[in-house]
């Protein structure tokens, strides 16, 4: 339901629902009953057009237009360590599906003016999804106009649109009567997008249809941040109660086992994006989720605000 109180933003009702997925990825898993209170979540993705006033008006550098501190990651190519961000570049012949940096470039200049890199532009692109905005910026936008990022659990409550226990933001099918309902990839991934949802890249917000809360591109489109520091689920779930309005993991325990040198805590990013196929990363659905270093950005990352 809209509201005059918090203009271009959606009054949610609380309540209690099922969280998480044992049916699909293992971080998913288990899934368990969490109840929320009440919010406002923005109907729209944040766009560049909002962002850019946001930067208008307060000058704002973001992380991908810095260059990074050397002292942050020991032992870093000092060539890293210029403005830059990563892009999704499609390729030509089939790749191992197993390490993303076989189609993930960090690009030199890529920012959210420059979305491909140098020689690219937003001019054409004010109402689609900003991207390329770390956390630090995403908080940033959120204070300046009096809001904040949702928590996980308020972010899929929000994306699931009243549907319990439904695979999908809009029902148990992925293309109900053949109707495209996000903007996702169709075709063999990271080589051939088919295109059938009428999109390559991003979209302008608003292209594909609201769920039962009336908001738009909560799945596809681009992933998006929430404040969660990332946990397993069977960390944090209760397995005799159901949890009110949780607030995810600790941040010290949310960093990388990966990349023990390098301590940059992770939150939660929901909701898949334009890169997200049948083959892989099926993570179009309110369920999902992924980690996301907080220093970094991409081509396929942008957020939403709320109010409590």
């Amino acid at each position: 339901m809209a509201t005059d109180e918090h203009p271009g933003m959606v009054w949610v009702p609380g309540g209690t629902f099922v969280m998480g997925s044992d049916s699909h990825y293992p971080e998913e898993s288990p899934a368990h009953p969490v109840t929320v209170d009440g919010f406002y979540i923005d109907t729209f993705q944040v766009t560049n057009r909002r962002f850019a006033a946001f930067v208008e008006a307060t000058g704002h550098v973001t992380v991908a237009e810095r260059a990074p501190d050397a002292a942050d990651y020991p032992g870093a190519d000092p060539a890293l360590l210029v403005p830059a961000s990563s892009v999704f570049e499609k390729q030509l012949q089939r790749v191992d599906l197993s390490s993303p940096y076989n189609w993930w470039r960090y690009v030199p200049g890529a920012d959210w003016r420059h979305p491909q890199g140098p020689g690219s532009s937003i001019d054409e692109r004010a109402e689609h999804p900003v991207v390329h905005v770390a956390w630090e910026d995403v908080e940033a936008y959120a204070a300046w106009v009096g809001k904040t990022l949702p928590t996980e659990a308020e972010w899929e409550f929000a994306a699931r649109g009243g549907l319990d226990g439904a695979p999908y933001a809009w029902g148990d099918e992925m293309n109900p009567g053949g109707v495209f309902m996000a903007n996702t990839w169709q075709g063999d991934f990271p080589m051939t997008n088919t295109l059938d949802d009428g999109f390559e890249g991003t979209a302008p917000v608003g292209s594909f249809p609201a769920n039962g809360y009336g908001l738009y591109d909560m799945i596809g489109n681009a992933w998006e941040w929430t404040s969660d520091w990332y946990a397993h689920h069977a960390d944090i779930a209760s397995s005799c109660c159901t949890i009110e309005n949780p607030r995810g993991g600790l941040k010290e325990l949310s960093v990388d086992p990966g990349m023990p040198g390098i301590a940059i805590p992770r939150r939660v990013m929901k909701g898949g994006s334009h890169l997200c196929s049948p083959n892989y990363c099926q993570r179009y659905r309110p369920a999902a989720r992924m980690p996301q270093h907080v220093d970094t950005s991409t081509s396929h990352l942008g957020f939403r605000c709320i109010v409590r």
